[in-house]
């Protein structure tokens, strides 16, 4: 038996045909344009994400020596869909969660008093992040699209959502726990849609869909519309939760790091959401069919690997991702040169929209190699932000950090991320654990693995990088300039 799984991130959709072992058989990828309409704001149009599904499955499924049993889904999260409960069709563009546009709604908000009670029901804060400020900003931008809404043609909700929706034909209109907890509109302990927040929002209620468990049996997909297959949708879940169920971290205390576009920490805190303190979110983890809920705390970092990918394409020292773990190796240090890549903002511990990116330190002897090398100091350095911060919230150290996505490739990032933490950073053979923890929880939910017990015998060591001397005086300039980041777009 094999699993599909198909993981909608930001840029593109990749699908993966897993196995019992949990070997990748084969794999499909299918990338989709980025829409820039004003600076800071970042939309997708959903037709073009369902048309990559397609394809990358597609792909998927024809390299395959088989046919998969089920589908598990996994997504960019917090982005904003509307579509139409028939067909599909949406009447407006994607609303992505890098968008920036909903500062000034929650300044408003936050203003007003309301930020604590937020906080106090949903474990998350006021910031353009999140899906409901960005639902808010249609109602007073997009009437049209709205007016659709408030009669009950449309329904709104996260990418998981409309693609469940495309897959079944409009049979189904669900999300799980995991995605709907990053939406402001859930309360975390109750378990369910906030009637308050909703009302705080402005959305209806009878628009949002129906939150079910992040394993089992939730429809199936239908021919005409999928590839001329039906297979039972049983794995549902954000792309960080399920990046948490690919690398086993099932007991609390266990912590994961993703390195993609930005980078995401989460630690495992079991049946309890912890209050969300230090600048962290309190999130659900995943919802087991029985409706219990497990939680973690979570470090939202917004930009990592697309500073990397900055180097490439908005600056042209490097060639390609890859390269920059020779430029910067090729020196011993940054030469004092500090990069902070506040570049959409700032994210955990931070929180800061107006924060912009900037660079420090620079001589006439800075090069490219001393400006790749503070890049890739600066992601380790935003996840020791954030990894100090869990420390202090849940008064417990971390045993080890896992680490997976593109940027964990990278060897020398591996390693100054375990010397600035002072533990291991354990990488996995299989790095695509955003999509294996789909295809653990649809096979979970489909019988192809009896227990999380059986699947932590499936997920094999790669490389584990034990930690050497830290640069705390590094660490320490690094500190400083984010403070000097902070505030820049409201000078300018």
């Amino acid at each position: 038996m094999s699993v599909l799984t198909i993981d909608a991130g930001t840029t593109g959709v990749t699908a993966l045909v897993v196995g019992e072992n949990g070997s990748v058989l084969a794999r499909g990828y299918q990338e989709f344009a980025q829409h820039y309409p004003q600076n800071g704001w970042v939309e997708h149009v959903p037709e073009e994400i369902w048309q990559a599904t397609l394809a990358a499955c597609q792909s998927a499924i024809e390299a395959a020596d088989e046919e998969p049993t089920c589908i598990g889904i996994t997504n960019q999260r917090e982005t904003a869909v509307v579509w139409t409960r028939e067909r599909g069709r949406s009447p407006r563009k994607a609303i992505v969660w890098q968008d920036r546009r909903t500062a000034g709604i929650c300044t408003e908000l936050r203003d007003a008093g309301r930020e604590e009670r937020v906080r106090e029901v949903t474990g998350l804060r006021l910031d353009p992040y999140f899906t409901a400020t960005k639902l808010v900003w249609i109602q007073r931008n997009d009437q049209r699209a709205w007016n659709t809404v408030e009669s009950g043609e449309s329904v709104v909700g996260t990418v998981d959502s409309y693609i469940i929706a495309r897959l079944t034909g409009g049979q189904r209109h669900v999300t799980d726990a995991s995605n709907a907890s990053r939406t402001l509109l859930y309360d975390i302990r109750a378990g369910r849609w906030s009637e308050e927040m909703c009302e705080l929002f402005g959305v209806p209620m009878s628009a949002l869909p129906e939150v079910v468990p992040s394993y089992g049996v939730v429809g199936e997909s239908v021919p005409e519309e999928f590839l001329g297959l039906r297979l039972p949708i049983a794995g549902i879940a954000g792309d960080q939760q399920a990046a948490m169920f690919g690398q086993n971290c099932y007991t609390p205390g266990s912590a994961k790091c993703t390195y993609g576009t930005g980078s995401f920490v989460l630690v495992n805190t079991g049946e309890e959401a912890a209050a969300p303190e230090h600048g962290l979110l309190s999130t659900v983890l995943w919802q087991h069919p029985d409706g219990r809920l497990e939680y973690a705390l979570e470090g939202s970092i917004f930009v990592t690997g697309a500073a990397v990918q900055w180097l490439r394409d908005g600056l042209g020292l490097i060639d390609n991702a890859p390269q920059s773990e020779a430029l910067a190796a090729s020196v011993a240090d940054s030469g004092g040169v500090v990069f902070v890549p506040a570049l959409t903002g700032l994210g955990a511990p931070d929180w800061d929209p107006h924060a912009r990116g900037a660079i420090f330190g620079i001589t006439r002897g800075t090069g490219r190699a001393h400006l790749a090398r503070a890049t890739l100091e600066a992601i380790a350095f935003e996840v020791r932000d954030v990894v100090e911060a869990m420390v202090q919230a849940s008064g417990t150290h971390l045993p080890e950090l896992r680490v997976d996505g593109g940027g964990a490739r990278n060897d020398l990032l591996c390693q100054i991320q375990a010397d600035q933490l002072g533990v291991s950073a354990a990488r996995p053979v299989v790095q695509e654990t955003t999509a294996l923890g789909a295809a653990f929880l649809a096979g979970l939910g489909t019988g192809v693995w009896a227990s999380t017990e059986e699947l932590t015998h499936v997920w094999r060591l790669d490389r584990r990088f034990a930690p050497g001397e830290r640069d705390d005086a590094a660490y320490q300039r690094w500190r400083v300039a984010v403070e000097r980041a902070k505030g820049w777009a409201e000078l300018v």
